[in-house]
């Protein structure tokens, strides 16, 4: 077999582009060929040598050493099945334990948008108010912080643009991956509350701010967005400025002074005021008393006069009377 391995031809090309060699599966033919044979034979059987070459490092290459460009994009289709996972272990706890003064919804279409609802505190000059804004989370989440976004207008951060805060895409190195959506939430609110400027927040006074918490519920009212995901916060608004409308509408019984026609407030034996000058329930025969009691006014303020005058007079007399008996000493 030694002569005649030295001779063996090399592999032939077969009309579908494949290989066929004469001794069987190219798998098998190290055990069955002397190295010898291969260092004599090298030049004759280098078509041979580099179709075994070809044919084992297609059997063995790994499929791990993919092109950069392919697992770049098998890396991009893993990444939001990571972060969908994580937004609904975050959608079922915020359901179970929801965060005060917060609501929020993904959109249906798009796990990666979410919007919410903070419902202004009390003792806060947002009380009253409805606040609708938006979180867009990067399909590497929960390792690349989101963006939140402030839709109604408030007096406290600008509509419609990114807000700067240590829980959001402007500071990925304080970002931790372990802080859920009601985290960020949390936070957000606490920031509202505060009076601390950053990028994306304004300065307004108080009655602004009371001012747009009272029309924020007619503005959410308009958001499409807004109306499809928060039912329950939309009939509660319309609730709400139902109760508002009844108020306004209902005729409001104004007091009327309690001044008789001398500029005189007066109250009446039992304590109560008199209205308008006549007790409740009185009937027109207190107009003569009325006149009475005015000119019993005028008659006691002229005789307090005429005693001051008098007591006056008198003091002036002794005066005089001791300076005379002094004067005679």
């Amino acid at each position: 077999m030694s002569e005649q391995a030295g001779q063996l031809p090399g592999p032939q090309v077969q009309d579908g582009g494949g290989l066929a060699f004469p001794w069987g599966s190219p798998c098998l033919w190290a055990p069955h060929m002397p190295l010898g044979i291969l260092a004599r034979g090298m030049c004759q059987h280098r078509v041979l040598m580099e179709g075994l070459i070809w044919h084992r490092a297609a059997l063995v290459r790994p499929r791990d050493h993919a092109e950069p460009s392919q697992m770049s994009n098998n890396s991009n289709k893993r990444a939001p099945t990571t972060a969908t996972q994580r937004l609904k272990q975050d959608y079922l706890r915020i359901k179970k334990d929801p965060v005060p003064y917060i609501c929020a919804e993904p959109l249906p279409s798009n796990i990666l948008e979410w919007h919410y609802v903070v419902r202004g505190p009390e003792m806060t000059p947002y009380e009253g108010g409805y606040y609708h804004g938006k979180l867009t989370f990067p399909r590497e989440f929960p390792f690349k912080p989101p963006s939140i976004y402030m839709i109604t207008p408030n007096g406290r951060f600008k509509c419609n643009t990114r807000l700067c805060l240590s829980i959001t895409d402007f500071h990925p190195d304080t970002w931790n991956p372990a802080w859920s959506v009601s985290t960020i939430l949390t936070g957000l609110l606490s920031f509202m509350v505060e009076k601390g400027p950053t990028l994306g927040s304004v300065e307004t006074s108080d009655f602004t701010k009371r001012q747009l918490a009272a029309q924020s519920l007619a503005f959410n009212l308009k958001d499409k967005v807004f109306c499809e995901l928060f039912p329950e916060v939309v009939e509660e608004i319309k609730q709400k400025q139902k109760a508002q409308d009844e108020l306004s509408s209902r005729p409001q019984a104004l007091p009327l002074p309690d001044v008789i026609p001398d500029g005189e407030t007066h109250h009446g034996q039992n304590g109560l005021p008199l209205l308008n000058g006549h007790a409740p329930g009185a009937g027109p025969h207190l107009a003569g008393l009325q006149q009475a009691n005015r000119h019993h006014g005028l008659l006691g303020g002229a005789l307090a006069n005429l005693f001051v005058i008098v007591g006056f007079a008198a003091f002036a007399y002794t005066v005089k009377y001791v300076l005379r008996s002094i004067a005679q000493e």
